[in-house]
């Protein structure tokens, strides 16, 4: 299996237009096409279906796509590791990380590292937790920032950074901004704001609140959620870092949560075989001190 094959199915797949897979490749369309048709008859099944004016991945043509990806991934991985020197951190690199993070704790990180290694192309990523820990384990983001405890995977590593404490917002006069700390029982009733189900946030609420919870909204963005609370559209769980800048402004009060479920970790996730890349490793040891110099709550 030849990896400019892979290289075109990849894009062809993304895009589902092999003109424009021709012009990202650099390749003539025929030249794309034949490739396509070379990896199909070596795999023995069709990767795409052509009726119809547009093209559509086939069931095996879907399952071949991470593959390709982790493939590719590696690859580039692999002639990194060669080019960088271990005193010298060069090449691309990715860092993804939670909206909230990204916004509050990546900017530092991600300054702190530049200057240190500015031949290092650092791009930051925003996403979910489930898509940060299938791109690290596709190897399109190198290393991930998130709330909450990392999948069991042995592809991949994780550490603990630091604990952020869990906050329920409410507006400025609210019944319960006068408490100093409030548990299951005093929320039980209450409408929240929620992001979807399968989200690691809309997990900490359920069980904060012991599964007894009225959703009555559900908003996938915690900066979106917050200005809902302050517009008067309910109460919500978060983050003490998601909710600082609104509390200090006076727009929100944020009362911190009473028992086992009150904070959240910071996990730092990376694939175990990308540790040894000089970049990678520079970046983690940047993590580590980033937080130790500015602990969360």
């Amino acid at each position: 299996m030849e990896l400019r094959h892979l290289r075109s199915f990849s894009v062809v797949a993304r895009t589902l237009n092999l003109t424009r897979a021709a012009e990202e490749l650099h390749y003539a369309q025929s030249s794309v096409t034949e490739q396509i048709q070379a990896l199909e008859a070596e795999l023995g099944t069709p990767l795409f279906d052509r009726t119809g004016r547009r093209l559509r991945l086939t069931a095996a043509g879907g399952r071949l796509v991470d593959y390709a990806h982790q493939v590719l991934a590696l690859v580039e991985q692999a002639r990194a590791a060669v080019d960088e020197q271990p005193d010298e951190p060069t090449g691309a690199l990715v860092l993804g990380a939670l909206e909230t993070l990204c916004a509050h704790r990546v900017p530092a990180l991600f300054t702190d590292y530049r200057t240190r290694w500015p031949k290092v192309g650092v791009t930051v990523e925003q996403g979910d937790r489930g898509y940060l820990y299938d791109a690290v384990r596709r190897g399109a983001v190198d290393v991930s920032l998130t709330f909450g405890a990392a999948p069991t995977d042995p592809a991949l590593a994780s550490e603990v950074l630091a604990h952020d404490r869990l906050v329920v917002v409410v507006p400025p006069g609210h019944r319960l901004a006068a408490l100093d700390e409030v548990g299951a029982e005093d929320l039980r009733g209450l409408g929240f704001l929620a992001t979807p189900p399968g989200c690691g946030f809309r997990a900490m609420l359920e069980d904060a609140l012991l599964g007894d919870v009225v959703i009555e909204a559900e908003v996938a963005s915690l900066a979106a959620m917050c200005g809902c609370v302050i517009a008067g559209s309910g109460c919500a769980l978060v983050p003490e870092t998601a909710a600082r800048d609104h509390v200090a402004a006076g727009r929100l009060t944020a009362i911190p949560l009473r028992g086992k479920h009150s904070r959240t970790a910071v996990t730092m996730t990376w694939q175990r075989r990308s540790a040894g890349r000089p970049s990678v490793a520079a970046l983690l040891v940047s993590a580590r001190a980033a937080f130790a110099r500015q602990p969360v709550a």
